[in-house]
């Protein structure tokens, strides 16, 4: 596998954190929740209480190695199959 290291720096620019979706869903959040409390309004309150937590899922989601876990699910899928042929050939 070649190693790309532009493709590293490209991905550990802190300008492209900076202005992540991530990031700007976490300020509205932030922003909501505090105009909300200034102003006594319950429903920015409450998607600011919703949207905070809702990015650190979010950005657990998205680091998350998906490639590596359809390969996981298929390799066990693999497996279950043979022990099911396995299992009719022993039964006949």
């Amino acid at each position: 596998m070649q190693h790309n290291d532009q493709k590293e720096l490209q991905e550990a620019s802190l300008v492209g954190r900076i202005f992540s979706l991530e990031v700007a869903l976490f300020l509205m959040g932030v922003a909501s929740l505090i105009y909300g409390l200034m102003n006594h309004i319950e429903s920015n309150i409450f998607f600011g209480i919703l949207i905070i937590p809702g990015v650190f899922i979010l950005h657990k989601v998205k680091k998350k190695d998906w490639k590596a876990h359809w390969a996981e699910l298929e390799e066990q899928k693999r497996r279950e199959q043979e022990r099911e042929e396995e299992r009719r050939r022993g039964g006949n």
